[in-house]
């Protein structure tokens, strides 16, 4: 007789995972009909007296028949591997990153997406912040990503009609507005205006910490014709013309060196950085600040990790270009020479090598990154790169680059888009600080299950040691260890972790150690319900005919409490096992809510419940807590859906009765 092929495990595993989602019928269609045997009933009951079945299958197969059991199982099999082997892929991520640019934004994946009208006719891109503004050849204006300013009703997306009807010559983003040129010389701007980022209001002209928008540009007396450059920065903004004149206005908190370029008009390039205006002034040999020496050292590959004096590097030669990130400035000399000053925070990223003949013709920058266009066509990106807006593809025939905050985009002499690289969005948003969500629930998620799980072990260790002991033995050890049980069973766990944190305020404890703390605390105070548990199930076992013939054989206590009674209450362990982990992970995200758990910037899915605690945030930003609330009540639900599963199919009565 031919030996029938054994169904491999992954194909067993794909088969219940249709079963269970789809039902029989699917699985059938699917993976053919199994062989089944055919099942007598006897009053309405399956008569297995004919079948030698173990009862480790009779219990898998009556589990396999719970639909909503078996879509829990998967469920949770998916959520274990995507929080505990997902994270080794998200090469970028680190729990303390942050963005200000990025804070309180919704789920989108649209910052890249660049509409469909401009793809073939751009003239201009710029950004700052979450949104671009795009210009056509033909001087419309049009604005992709997320352009509502936090809870402040304000919506950059909504391009004021008068915009819309006229033909535009320049646009600049900042962090929270947009300015532009008409052709005719008239100023636009719309977004924000706190800071007189666009308009000089009475309470700005009053502020002394604010720099109206010269009266010049106001009243659209500029000859278009000769404007070089129009640069936005976080709440600054500024208009160069070819003749050196530069106009700039905006915050001068956030600038403190905005004075220095006040009335400037030898000024041949400008850009902003996140703390600082920086200028190329008719000299080219620095970079102008107004703060003597923050940019006297550059950096090159050239030098290795060693920083140079602006002087030594230059030799004779001209700075005719400036890019700025937040944090740094990129210089584009004469000879096509690329070289970098400020700060150094990016100290693993260097300048890219050149072909030979190959040189740099065009810089352009981002928030962290830079990207570079030479003159055969090449596109290069270098700098920061946490969403991978440093690895430029492979571009030809590009003539003209635009970098936005975290992307960049690559254009053809006819204004026909390329390519574009960089951060597309977020897929569920991001927190207060500019996290991305979605990557903190799963590192959160590896947290919450770790703590849950480690919780639950010191719990069975101690629960399940103590009930065995208690039941077994009985007379006195029993009463004094269900005493000690009573008393942790009655300290409130709220509470006295309130106590615990205020004590512990005071004491210097890494995140790690903090972490550690949890899991041993609800271990400690959750194995009573185990130890009560175990005694029951050992108070019954041990009058069964097999503990009388070990004790006759002269088998030693200890033996038969942990060789012959705890195989047989197992099952018991296993549902409350399952049942007490989902109970921890409660009780974790319950702490960390309330600020006594894990905190930031370590995640975790109780810490990022925090935002629903305010309702402003509540409502307004509910990205930052419905996801992160939705997939811990599915995750919970699915392990209590298991343990309630595998009590019923180990309990036959149970199962007969449903």
């Amino acid at each position: 007789m031919e030996k029938k092929k054994k169904e491999n495990i992954f194909r067993k595993l794909l088969r219940w995972t249709v079963r269970g989602l789809m039902g029989q019928k699917y699985e059938e269609k699917w993976f053919g009909k199994r062989e089944r045997k055919e099942v007598v009933y006897k009053n309405g009951v399956p008569d297995d007296s004919e079948l030698i079945v173990s009862p480790g299958r009779q219990i898998f197969n009556r589990f396999m028949e719970r639909k909503f059991a078996v879509l829990s199982v998967v469920v949770v099999l998916i959520m274990f591997a995507v929080v505990f082997i997902m994270p080794h892929f998200m090469t970028k991520y680190y729990d303390a990153f942050t963005e200000t640019t990025q804070k309180d934004l919704p789920p989108t994946m649209s910052l890249m997406k660049v509409p469909k009208e401009l793809k073939n006719n751009i003239k201009m891109i710029d950004s700052y912040g979450s949104f671009s503004v795009g210009l056509s050849n033909d001087g419309k204006v049009y604005i992709w990503g997320i352009g509502k300013l936090g809870a402040t009703g304000l919506n950059v997306m909504d391009i004021p009609e008068e915009v819309k009807n006229a033909k535009i010559a320049y646009v600049a983003a900042g962090q929270d507005h947009v300015i532009a040129i008409g052709e005719d010389g008239k100023f636009y701007g719309w977004g924000s205006n706190r800071f007189g980022q666009f308009e000089a209001t009475e309470a700005v002209l009053a502020n002394p910490n604010l720099e109206p928008v010269p009266e010049i540009v106001r009243n659209g007396e500029l000859d278009v014709s000769h404007i070089k450059k129009v640069a936005a920065g976080f709440q600054a903004s500024a208009i160069l013309m070819d003749d050196g004149t530069l106009y700039i206005w905006g915050n001068k908190q956030a600038y403190a060196n905005l004075d220095s370029f006040i009335g400037r008009t030898n000024i041949l390039d400008i850009d902003f950085t996140l703390n600082n205006v920086v200028g190329l002034d008719s000299r080219q040999s620095s970079v102008v600040t107004g703060k003597k020496g923050l940019y006297d050292m550059v950096r090159t590959k050239i030098y290795g990790s060693k920083a140079v004096k602006m002087k030594e590097f230059l030799n004779g030669r001209k700075i005719l270009e400036i890019r700025a990130t937040t944090i740094n400035v990129c210089l584009l000399l004469d000879d096509g020479t690329v070289a970098l000053t400020g700060d150094f925070q990016y100290d693993n990223v260097e300048v890219p090598d050149l072909a030979a003949g190959e040189y740099f013709v065009d810089i352009e920058a981002g928030a962290y990154h830079y990207s570079g266009l030479t003159n055969l066509g090449h596109v290069y990106s270098f700098g920061g790169d946490h969403y991978y807006q440093a690895e430029a593809p492979v571009v030809n025939g590009a003539k003209k680059l635009y970098a936005g905050a975290f992307q960049s985009y690559a254009v053809d002499g006819e204004g026909k888009l390329l390519n574009n690289w960089g951060l597309k969005g977020y897929l569920f948003g991001t927190d207060d600080r500019g996290a991305n969500i979605a990557e903190r629930v799963v590192a959160g998620g590896r947290i919450t299950m770790t703590v849950g799980a480690i919780a639950v072990i010191i719990e069975i260790i101690i629960g399940v040691s103590i009930g065995l002991m208690a039941g077994f033995l009985g007379g006195w050890v029993d009463i004094f260890l269900m005493r000690v049980a009573e008393v942790f069973s009655s300290i409130p766990l709220y509470p006295f972790m309130l106590i615990l944190s205020s004590l512990l305020a005071q004491v210097s404890m890494t995140t790690d150690q903090r972490l550690y703390m949890i899991m041993v605390i609800l271990g400690v105070l959750g194995w009573p319900g185990f130890a009560y548990i175990t005694r029951a199930q050992v108070l019954v076992a041990r009058e069964s005919e097999y503990v009388t013939a070990a004790q006759a054989m002269g088998v030693k206590e200890t033996r038969i409490a942990f060789k012959h009674i705890l195989p047989n209450i197992i099952s018991v362990i296993l549902v409350n096992m399952t049942l007490s982990f989902a109970a921890s992970m409660q009780t974790e995200t319950s702490l960390s809510f309330l600020g006594f758990g894990v905190n930031y910037p370590q995640p975790s899915w109780g810490n990022m419940l925090s935002r629903a605690s305010n309702a402003t945030a509540a409502i307004n930003f509910w990205w930052q807590w419905v996801f992160t609330s939705a997939i811990l009540i599915f995750t919970t639900i699915c392990i209590n859906t298991i343990g309630d599963t595998l009590r019923d199919v180990m309990d036959p009565k149970s199962t007969n009765d449903k």
